[in-house]
């Protein structure tokens, strides 16, 4: 899916909106902005989020802060689906209040480590201080930016991400960082919005729709075709939500398009998706680190 939409401006805006995000919930506003523009994460808010809502068990978020959960932007569960082993050291592109990141390091255990990358002041701010709450010792956060990761070829076991590479103007880029980082045989496991066939230009040119991990998400054919043209093996996408019409319409609220038209017209064709790929054995050349911090 092809878009002419200015990458500094899309990225100053992603900025904002996360940003704000952030400072509402630690100034203790539980409806901060999510993913989706109709409003924030599940039951807690008026308007409910088709793409955010009902991500995390109970269970699984236990001894993690309110404030992370409550900052998750995502639109999946990647630490419940990736298989995560003690030891292991996992990078969470686009890591936002830490949720993903501290549930990481539960897995992965004191022998482990799990890295949290994110561009917003803000987000680093509120991770950093939920990772202090959940006295997570094999934790770190770094400030940068997905197209640039500053981490040294071939140093990571596992990369997750939760509806953040859909918001990069870029994602070859990203994806080419992904396979330099990862060790031969890591593995690639993010969750992200997904796209079936062909939606409306228009939604694809939107900005409110871009920031809400809508109108940039990838083609389903596309995304895995670029896995495969960066040098990654076997890759496939598990559909784990699929957004129906009424679904469309609520993601569409605050967009400035005819919700109710353009939700028939979008109706199925986006899911949130599982996307795994495996960086092959004896592999250990990549492109050049160019990011800040990142080679030794």
């Amino acid at each position: 899916m092809t878009t002419t939409i200015d990458a500094d401006e899309l990225k100053a805006s992603v900025k904002e909106k996360y940003g704000s995000a952030a400072i509402r919930v630690t100034e203790g506003d539980i409806a901060a902005a999510c993913c989706g523009s109709s409003g924030c994460c599940g039951a807690t808010t008026e308007a409910w989020d088709p793409i955010t809502s009902d991500l995390y068990e109970d269970g699984q978020t236990a001894g993690i802060p309110a404030e992370a959960l409550l900052a998750s932007l995502g639109c999946g569960n990647p630490t419940a689906l990736a298989q995560l082993n003690a030891g292991e050291i996992v990078l969470d592109l686009g890591s936002g209040g830490g949720i993903d990141v501290l549930l990481s390091a539960k897995r992965v255990g004191p022998t482990g480590k799990a890295y949290g990358l994110d561009m917003t002041d803000e987000m680093l701010a509120l991770a950093n201080e939920n990772k202090r709450r959940a006295g997570a010792r094999n934790v770190e956060f770094l400030r940068g930016e997905i197209e640039n990761i500053p981490l040294p070829n071939n140093t990571v076991d596992v990369i997750i991400s939760n509806c953040v590479i859909n918001l990069s103007a870029d994602k070859r880029q990203v994806l080419t960082e992904a396979f330099r980082v990862l060790k031969p045989g890591g593995r690639f496991a993010v969750s992200d919005v997904v796209v079936r066939g062909d939606v409306p230009s228009v939604v694809k040119k939107n900005m409110e729709l871009w920031i809400g991990c809508v109108a940039g998400a990838l083609e389903e054919q596309e995304f895995l075709s670029l896995l495969l043209e960066v040098g990654f093996e076997d890759p496939s996408i598990e559909p784990t939500r699929v957004y129906k019409s009424e679904d469309a319409a609520a993601f569409l609220i605050g967009s400035g398009l005819d919700a109710e038209t353009f939700a028939r017209a979008i109706d199925g064709k986006f899911f949130s998706g599982f996307v795994r790929a495996i960086k092959p054995l004896g592999v250990t050349k990549a492109q050049p680190c160019c990011a800040p911090g990142c080679c030794p």
